[in-house]
């Protein structure tokens, strides 16, 4: 989990008035009058530290937002937001043409009638299709038979969930794990219609079409099947922080009132869910915080029976657990920095009789393993890059697929059943669409089942090319780089080119391909993902090297890369972007504070920025986990050292970049007011004619808008506000 969340508690009980505008930052005569928000002074000491927050009255709780009549708090707020979206329009409105071009372009390279290959699981060919003109997934199932191909099947399809009868009458509309019960005879599934993440479990009889009367709120999403058919376990959040921290068991035609709880972790730092083994014979419980893993596992077929703990939590002990016959195999950290492989009787299953099966290597960090009868797959990363690798139990075979790419994404697929010798894996690279493949594990025989189609005659993979680079940065560590462009692309340092980060949680950000980015390389930008450290693409050191007291590096890393780009011609400041989301969202406001001349401008999207006040205050969505990402403020070193970086402590006096922020109001990862606040300041400190805007969706929360294709408007609006810049127009 990332943070991609902020909620605070409110401190301000005055009046206040609504947002009045003004004309000091109009760039020309046709440009609106930017928003003024109102300023009520809030002076925050700690650490005998004090500091001042003009705009701590934009948050708002829950409660709040949720009333049907808004109090004047809450009005202002949304006066203050809505007189920012009507500034934005106004500033773009030149540029409508182009972001409907841009829409009806995007939207256009996705195959409408699409569907995902089927997956074979307990006698059914499961997949999920997509009709023209209509924006949500329609889930199905056929009858397999004794067909291994679904070309062969002849069953008739079942409409398990159409996606878009359910969406009827929502702005908003997301459908949480499905999952199916043993005898194939009853779904489990969970839908969230505010994008809080916050699902409501519900269950369908597949035979009948009924939807049962057991209804379950407030969870994570999804229910987990015991064995029985009849009983499930799910995960429920506490309902002011978010926090998952209740198992519960439920037996369905029962009260959920009368649910047991089964699990609740106490300990405000980790977060718990629930899970079936892929052998389908254990149920697991598992919590985790970002240095610890501790799991509990129960007998499929005893569903009322007692949960055994699998290994005692430790600091820094992290593991993951997978059965297979008599053994679970554990991944873990174990005095293995980059992670070994280890398995262990499924009667003992503590730390000391852990034996190992693949050991501990420098240069190599394992990720993670998929358990077959005859084969283990290991997915591994080394050079940044993914490595999948079969080994068959009986010790003849060990071997890595090889891939051509010089920059590319891989990993397993959907793969449920446990008897085939069939591999299930997907690749991309930055000129390769996305792509399934079945690999017989056996004989190395691979086929490619279906790659993503770009709607688009002139579109060829041969147009594009993509490197990978490699940057040295300003201590001596050198920063993967992948990039990709149009072929004839001249490196004249004229070049629009947008530069993309992430760098924190250990998330690596893979080189992937997009339709989407099309609209960009096209149009002559040269795109690049930067792999700074907080991910985790060259080992586990490379997270540790991102995180806590060395978070510095994530910023410079970037900054970084982005000079060496000019300096090697690829672009120059006048044409170079910047764009992240969440915790890239922080990437773009510290960059933007350090090196505002490097880029003409920036986007950040739902961006992590009020970092002081997020992280000291527990109540709110993710922060009590998160100490060991980002440090615990309530330690005057850690505070110190996030101040020194925090995007809205850190504005200063000086001509920032042109700027646009994006935001959710019903975000529940970082909460609107974060970047309501930061862009609030940002105008107050702002020097020169370079352009500030925001804009809020009202109906969205993190993921931005519901739906297959209306969450392009979006997108359309950040590459037309990057493409006006270079005066491109078409």
């Amino acid at each position: 989990m990332s943070r991609f969340s902020p909620c605070l508690a409110l401190l301000c009980a005055a009046t206040f008035a609504a947002c009045s505008t003004t004309d000091s930052e109009m760039h020309n005569s046709e440009m609106p009058a930017a928003p003024d928000a109102k300023k009520i002074p809030l002076e925050l000491t700690d650490h005998g530290d004090t500091r001042v927050d003009d705009y701590f009255w934009m948050r708002l709780s829950d409660e709040q937002k949720k009333a049907e009549t808004p109090d004047a708090q809450t009005q202002d707020v949304l006066d203050y937001l809505t007189e920012e979206n009507a500034y934005i329009d106004g500033a773009l409105a030149h540029t409508k043409d182009l972001q409907d071009q841009l829409f009806d372009e995007i939207v256009g390279r996705i195959k409408k009638d699409d569907r995902s290959v089927p997956v074979k699981d307990r006698g059914y060919w499961y997949y999920t299709r997509y009709e023209e003109g209509k924006e949500y997934a329609i889930n199905c199932r056929k009858p397999a038979g004794d067909e291994t191909k679904y070309e062969e099947c002849g069953g008739e399809e079942e409409v398990m969930m159409d996606q878009n009868v359910m969406a009827e009458g929502h702005d908003y509309f997301s459908l949480g794990g499905m999952r199916v019960s043993d005898d194939n005879n009853l779904l489990a599934f969970a839908v969230d219609t505010v994008s809080r993440r916050q699902y409501t479990v519900h269950f369908k009889d597949l035979s009948t079409g009924e939807i049962l009367a057991d209804e379950i709120p407030l969870t994570t999403g999804g229910a987990t099947w015991a064995a029985d058919n009849k009983t499930v376990f799910y995960t429920r959040k506490d309902e002011q922080t978010l926090r998952s921290n209740q198992v519960f068991r439920h037996v369905l035609g029962t009260s959920v009132e009368d649910d047991v709880l089964v699990f609740e972790e106490e300990d405000e730092t980790f977060a718990c869910g629930v899970y079936r083994t892929k052998s389908d014979a254990y149920l697991v419980i598992y919590t985790s915080q970002t240095l610890s893993q501790e799991y509990r596992v129960l007998a499929a077929d005893d569903p009322t029976g007692e949960w055994k703990v699998f290994q005692p939590r430790e600091r820094d002990l992290e593991y993951g657990i997978s059965h297979y016959g008599d053994h679970f195999y554990v991944v873990t950290n174990l005095d293995a920095k980059n992670f070994r492989l280890m398995k262990t009787p499924v009667n003992a299953t503590t730390k000391d009789n852990w034996e190992e099966v693949i050991p501990h290597r420098d240069d190599v960090l394992l990720e993670g393993i998929e358990i077959f009868k005859d084969f283990l797959v290991v997915e591994e990363r080394k050079n940044g890059l993914n490595q999948i690798r079969i080994k068959s139990w009986d010790g003849a075979k060990d071997e890595y697929l090889e891939f051509n790419d010089p920059a590319y994404t891989c990993g397993t697929g959907s793969n449920p059943d446990f008897n085939t010798e069939i591999l299930r894996f997907g690749y991309s690279s930055m000129t390769t669409p996305s792509s399934s493949y079945d690999h017989n594990m056996r004989t190395g025989e691979r086929t490619l089942l279906k790659q993503q189609e770009v709607v688009d005659e002139n579109f060829s993979p041969d147009n594009y090319t993509s490197e990978r680079l490699m940057v040295e940065v300003r201590d001596g560590v050198k920063v993967p780089v992948s990039v990709v462009y149009r072929k004839g692309t001249e490196r004249n340092g004229n070049n629009p080119f947008l530069l993309y980060a992430y760098g924190s949680y250990g998330n690596s950000l893979d080189p992937y391909f997009s339709s989407v980015r099309l609209s960009l390389l096209d149009r002559g930008f040269v795109y690049a993902i930067a792999h700074i450290r907080g991910g985790q693409e060259m080992g586990r050191q490379w997270y540790e090297d991102g995180k806590l007291l060395k978070k510095q590096n994530t910023f410079n890393d970037f900054e970084d890369v982005g000079r060496a780009m000019v300096e090697r011609k690829y672009t120059s400041p006048e044409h170079l972007y910047a764009m992240g989301g969440s915790a890239g969202g922080l990437l773009m406001g510290a960059v933007m504070n350090q090196a505002p001349d490097l880029f003409n401008g920036v986007v950040a999207a739902v961006p992590f920025v009020d970092v002081i006040n997020t992280m000291l205050d527990e109540t709110i969505p993710l922060t009590t986990f998160e100490f060991d990402e980002w440090g615990n403020p309530k330690n005057e070193e850690y505070y110190r050292y996030m101040k020194s970086y925090s995007p809205y402590d850190q504005v200063k006096a000086q001509e920032y970049p042109n700027t646009l922020v994006t935001t959710g109001y019903w975000d529940s990862q970082v909460q609107y007011w974060e970047p309501a606040k930061w862009v609030a300041k940002l105008r107050d400190y702002h020097q020169g004619e370079n352009l500030l805007l925001f804009h809020t969706n009202m109906d969205a929360g993190h993921g931005g808008q519901s739906g297959r294709f209306r969450r392009y408007r979006e997108t359309a609006l950040e590459y037309a506000f990057m493409m006006d810049l270079e005066g491109i127009t078409e």
